[in-house]
């Protein structure tokens, strides 16, 4: 017996209104700062107060090196949570994955909250740490990239930019959120305080961010462009095999579109999508990571100078954001990262020698300017950008993939070749030359790849 796998008519699709796409911004805004104040919350935690935690019985440098590397294994896990959820999202929907993942997230990050220290139960404590680190990047892996796909599906064409920038909005909130939260118990409470109970508040207050995010996906619906495509039968994508099959019957409406996405070569798209990502978050491990350490250790500035700029040009990023979304939307996604890609590299040299010129005036301007010209704005056009490249059939995991592997590549390498760099020339010219680097990465790349601005997403192909 065969079955029509043709697409649904607008009356089989389920109608979407201005009411289901603020539920789904809010989902993403939600979703995106929670998986960011979770990593923000342990990173600072690990360099904070885990060491003697979870680690008490070696010095203090192995407990730290021990408590980042527990901080490490989460980047491991996203990269499995992007292509099992990823796979995931593209057979059974959207809406079923972000569900799951935002549980993950929230559930583990809580329960670290609850965890006993070492002192209670020896060396479990740390493997259950280490387990919920697990558990927490495996969910986290899919987030974003859900976040992003389910926005960009449910947006017209023509304000498809804009929205999908709101998922950018959720990462600054996250990382202030957490930010926030650890400067107040930092101050209020003594050392003791915080090693024995204080730790744990940021832990369990994201459990309140948790069930809020959770009772907002329950009642979102499904993606439209998900329930629209031409290889999706009762809320099921059909297999190669089941299509193969279908199309021996030529009455099928449909068949050739689907066979013809198929027998796609692919990998280009997901090549050019991975060159804008490893630029951008090249961009950010530069700027976001490395630069504030480089200035209170190699620069003996104020500690505090990096950290402010970082926040200050956080703050600013709610409305650089939201404008280049925009900007995407009238001028086109390819002009927009050109402009900003060659522009971030001829920043390089101006902003490297404001941070070294001592100046806590100029040292912020050119952290803020930095931040929100070479790794914000970019954040924001490959939100829309990287959605737009990939066919609907395989999205969600092209998308998820391509943004865990070029961010993986690049915070890894990243901070290390600077490190190695400054320290065998002891100048600063090699992170303008790393900054011009990724900026030309991602310049390149954009170059190559085709404009995609109100691209059709129910279409299964990817865009090269």
């Amino acid at each position: 017996m065969t079955e029509s796998i043709a697409p649904p008519t607008s009356s089989q699709a389920e109608a979407r209104n201005t009411r289901d796409l603020a539920k789904v911004a809010a989902s993403g805004w939600l979703g995106t700062a929670m998986e960011f104040m979770d990593f923000q919350l342990y990173s600072l935690a690990a360099a904070i107060v885990f060491n003697k935690i979870f680690f008490p019985d070696v010095s203090p440098v192995i407990g730290l090196i021990a408590a980042m590397a527990t901080y490490g294994v989460g980047y491991v896990a996203r990269l499995f949570g992007a292509v099992y959820f990823g796979r995931m999202g593209d057979r059974i929907g959207r809406k079923k994955v972000l569900y799951i993942t935002i549980a993950l997230m929230g559930a583990s990050t809580t329960l670290i909250g609850v965890l006993p220290t070492y002192a209670m139960i020896g060396i479990w404590a740390p493997i259950l740490l280490v387990a919920l680190r697990l558990i927490q990047g495996f969910g986290a892996g899919a987030e974003i990239a859900g976040a992003t796909v389910m926005l960009a599906e449910f947006a017209s064409a023509r304000r498809r930019g804009l929205i999908s920038s709101l998922v950018c909005l959720g990462t600054n909130s996250g990382t202030l959120g957490a930010s926030a939260l650890w400067a107040i118990l930092a101050a209020s409470l003594s050392q003791e305080d915080l090693l024995s109970w204080g730790w744990r508040i940021p832990f369990l207050a994201s459990f309140v961010i948790m069930l809020f995010a959770v009772w907002i996906r329950r009642s979102i619906k499904e993606s439209p462009v998900f329930e629209q495509r031409a290889d999706v039968v009762d809320g099921v994508a059909l297999t190669k095999d089941r299509i193969k099959t279908a199309a021996k019957a030529p009455e099928l409406a449909g068949t050739s579109t689907i066979e013809a996405a198929l027998h796609q070569k692919k990998g280009k798209s997901f090549l050019i999508a991975l060159g804008l990502r490893f630029g951008q978050a090249g961009n950010s491990g530069l700027v976001q990571t490395f630069l504030v350490g480089y200035l209170a250790t190699v620069l003996l500035t104020d500690k505090t100078v990096g950290t402010n700029a970082i926040m200050y040009g956080s703050l600013l990023g709610f409305v650089t954001i939201p404008v280049v979304g925009l900007l995407g939307d009238r001028f086109g996604r390819r002009p927009l990262y050109l402009a900003l890609s060659a522009l971030t590299a001829v920043y390089a040299i101006p902003m490297m020698l404001m941070i070294t010129s001592g100046n806590t005036a100029l040292i912020t301007i050119a952290m803020v300017v930095g931040l929100n010209l070479g790794v914000l704005s970019l954040f924001a056009m490959e939100s829309v950008t990287m959605a737009e490249f990939f066919g609907a059939r395989t999205r969600f995991t092209q998308l998820a993939l391509a943004k865990e592997i070029g961010g993986i590549l690049a915070t890894a390498i990243g901070p290390l070749l600077a490190a190695t760099l400054t320290a065998v020339t002891g100048h600063w010219w090699p992170l303008a030359a790393m900054l011009i680097g990724y900026s030309l990465i991602t310049l390149v790349s954009a170059a190559v790849g085709p404009e995609v601005r109100g691209r059709d997403l129910v279409r299964l192909e990817d865009a090269v």
